[in-house]
């Protein structure tokens, strides 16, 4: 029997819960209500937002209000609190040695509008906030084009704040209150304060509390440091009421108080503290000339653009000569190490800023050995005293590359000038090492021979132009092996090891040890003849690194990753402490080597009057007419750099050793033997009061027989004399002597030289006549 079709039904439609299955699916209902009910809360959300966010801003613009009256100068200087610097501590609980107070109160002069020039007020506000009297405070047009130029450039090229916003920021940092909001604190602060404050109480508060470099705080400082040699004298800087002109002086007012030294300044005065003001280390007139007078021409330009200036006054600023380190007259820091402690007042100036430095009360614990420092000075004076020379001196740890020991000169109330930081000077054969290095890294063998005769080279990238080489006395050992040239110093051999493995190499190199000053690549450069002279901070540290077997050691709170100044800060919130960091630069066989040639230098060659009991390896060097002497050695805690010369230009010095030239084998290393010496009884007595092991085993190092040092040193090697005058090209090289037997080395030198830096060289690296 055949069964019916089977008919296939549509599934139920189910229905909501309780509801039976089947017939037609209801109409689903409208989803128009929820989306109406999110709405309305985000509205109320946002609404309520907007209202927490009125009531932030209108909080905060109370709150900032009630800090106004703590910005101003006078409030300022009255809660002001001194940084106290610390030598660093030599025995364990030991109390540190207070060095120096750092107080921006005593040499800060605080004027009114009326005693400030208006080239300094146009000056400033063309180079800092060209839009003062447009905006209120906060320059939202000017924070856009800085945005714009930085994206241009892809880097920070231009900064948005204005004069009131760095005011307020300098305000805060002496009070130490920064938050963590400190920009919109900040800007709150800088709208609030214009409407409360005309424009000139502004600018002139502002005038009074930057920081311009060599001590001077506050405009009228300034002025006084820089140009203040036909300036009035200061006579109201010391007690708080006498710092303001008065004890009720009135700094908004235009009448005129006193003999302000700030009212007269001239154009190019004012474009130059202007200029100082984004850096003052960097715009160092003393320091760094070229780069300070191309930004203060800047300055003049844009106030020029601006009319601030007519195209006359322009030209004739432009001329105007800048200050240099004679000109230069810091007021007198609260010190008694006065040269060590305003190198580092600067570090932590550019680190914390001068507000906090100066009315912070930081604590500061330096690196400073005072005990080393006493030895570093009566070695200077047993050897120089009455003598007529003077004589930089800077001693580092190797294992930290801290700075233990710092001789800036004998009198800086006389001569504040600091020549072991600043003081740059040609160093002679003290920079073959950097050549033997870079030869050494080359392959070059100590053992290998090379010609010791008279040579002329052709100059590199130039036709028709020599560079013609000779030892002093006309003296060759005809063939010498680089061991040997090393020692004597032989001109001959290092000209032509310098060329071989070019001179772009051997300043580069330089840099990397810790050379901070820009090396010329002359061809005289590869005997030490520099178009500009370096420091004995700079060839302390470039040994140092030599000293540590290729590793150059820096920390967290040195300036530039440069020799350390400062262990540790603490005070208004913080606590930094110095990081020990390093880099290997070369390989530990390399640094054996090299520490194994200049050993001979004081065994058996121009250095033997540097002689230790122990192992010590150096390198003179001596510049032409005899005007700079050096000798930078180390053992194996200690690098030190001692260079002799006068200090106020480059002075012969032919007969001031016992009636013989000064030589970097004479007093240069006599003094730096007498310093080790007295280091070595000081380590020893140190570690042995500590109980730290033997002191007899500190050194393991091959022992060297010492030999008495005779009065007129062993050769040297290198001459190379000053260049014809009028020659303009700084590659032509200068004719050149060499050294012989019995005679000390010497390398191109200037005729002239200013404390701070030499002019440019004009042959072959010696600085022109």
């Amino acid at each position: 029997m055949q069964e019916p079709p089977t008919t296939v039904l549509p599934p139920p439609v189910s229905g909501p819960p309780g509801q039976p299955s089947g017939g037609s699916a209801p109409e689903r209902p409208s989803r128009q209500r929820p989306k109406l009910k999110k709405l309305r809360l985000a509205f109320i959300l946002a609404g309520l937002g907007v209202l927490a966010l009125i009531a932030t801003v209108f909080g905060m613009m109370m709150a900032v209000a009630s800090d106004l009256p703590e910005l101003e100068n006078k409030a300022e200087y009255k809660h002001a609190k001194n940084s106290i610097v610390t030598a660093a501590p030599t025995t364990r609980g030991a109390e540190p040695e207070q060095l120096a107070e750092l107080t921006g109160n005593n040499n800060r002069i605080l004027v009114g509008s009326g005693d400030i020039s208006p080239n300094i007020k146009n000056a400033v506000i063309a180079i800092e906030d060209r839009r003062f009297f447009e905006h209120e405070g906060v320059d939202y047009k000017g924070i856009g084009r800085a945005l714009w130029q930085d994206l241009r450039r892809q880097g920070a090229v231009q900064g948005g704040s204005t004069i009131t916003q760095q005011f307020v920021k300098n305000a805060l940092a002496a009070q130490n209150k920064r938050s963590v909001f400190q920009k919109l604190r900040e800007s709150a602060l800088a709208y609030h304060l214009e409407r409360e404050w005309p424009k000139q109480k502004v600018l002139t508060q502002y005038l009074n509390s930057v920081y311009f470099g060599n001590g001077a705080y506050g405009v009228e400082a300034a002025v006084r440091t820089y140009f203040g040699e036909d300036q009035p004298e200061q006579t109201n800087a010391t007690t708080p009421g006498a710092a303001t002109g008065s004890a009720d002086v009135d700094l908004d007012s235009d009448d005129d108080l006193d003999n302000h030294a700030a009212r007269d300044a001239t154009p190019a005065e004012a474009a130059l503290l202007a200029a100082m003001i984004a850096s003052p280390s960097m715009y160092n007139p003393a320091e760094s000339p070229t780069r300070t007078k191309r930004q203060r021409d800047g300055v003049l330009a844009r106030m020029r653009e601006q009319g601030y200036i007519t195209e006359g006054e322009y030209r004739d600023a432009l001329a105007d000569p800048l200050p240099d380190a004679a000109d230069i007259d810091p007021p007198q820091p609260d010190s008694k190490q006065p040269y060590f402690t305003s190198w580092l007042t600067q570090q932590l100036v550019d680190r914390y800023k001068a507000p906090a430095v100066f009315s912070g009360g930081l604590q500061v614990t330096t690196t400073l050995d005072p005990e080393l420092q006493l030895a570093a000075e009566q070695a200077v004076d047993g050897r120089l005293g009455g003598v007529g020379p003077s004589a930089s001196l800077v001693a580092i740890e190797n294992s930290t590359g801290e700075v233990k020991a710092m001789v800036g000169g004998n009198d800086f109330e006389t001569k504040p000038f600091n020549l072991a930081t600043n003081g740059h000077r040609q160093p002679g054969s003290a920079f073959k090492p950097f050549t033997l290095v870079r030869a050494l890294e080359d392959g070059v063998s100590p053992e290998q021979t090379f010609s010791s005769a008279p040579k002329v080279f052709p100059v590199p990238n130039s036709k028709t132009e020599k560079f013609p080489v000779s030892n002093y006395a006309d003296t060759y050992a005809g063939i010498s092996s680089l061991r040997a040239a090393t020692a004597t110093s032989d001109n001959s051999v290092y000209a032509e090891l310098g060329l071989k493995t070019g001179t772009d190499r051997i300043a580069a190199l330089a840099k990397r040890l810790g050379v901070q000053t820009k090396v010329s690549t002359n061809p005289a450069m590869t005997l030490g003849g520099l178009e500009e002279g370096v420091t004995p901070l700079e060839m302390a540290y470039a040994y140092s690194t030599i000293a540590n077997g290729g590793v150059r050691v820096t920390g967290s709170l040195a300036s530039s990753l440069g020799p350390v100044a400062i262990r540790r800060v603490e005070g208004g919130g913080r606590e930094d402490r110095n990081q020990r960091r390093e880099q290997r630069v070369f390989s530990r066989q390399i640094g054996d080597t090299t520490r194994d040639l200049l050993e001979g230098v004081i065994t058996s060659g121009t250095g033997t009057a540097a002689q230790l009991n122990e192992f010590a390896a150096g390198k003179t060097g001596t510049t032409e007419n005899y005007g700079d002497a050096w000798f930078v050695g180390f053992n194996n805690e200690l690098t030190v750099a001692v260079w002799v010369g006068y200090p106020d230009g480059l002075k012969p010095m032919e007969t001031e050793y016992r009636g013989q030239p000064v030589a970097g084998g004479t007093y240069p290393a006599e003094i730096w033997r007498d310093l080790m010496n007295a280091w070595i009884a000081m380590r020893d007595r140190r570690k042995a009061a500590s109980g730290d092991g033997d002191p007899a085993q500190i050194v393991p190092t091959t022992p060297t027989t010492p030999v008495a040092p005779t009065p007129t040193p062993a050769p040297e090697g290198e001459v190379l004399p000053t260049p014809p005058q009028g020659e303009e090209d700084p590659e032509t090289p200068p004719e050149t002597k060499s050294p012989a037997p019995q005679q000390p080395e010497r390398a191109p030198a200037p005729q002239r030289q200013a404390p701070a830096r030499p002019p440019a060289s004009q042959g072959g690296g010696a600085a022109p006549g």
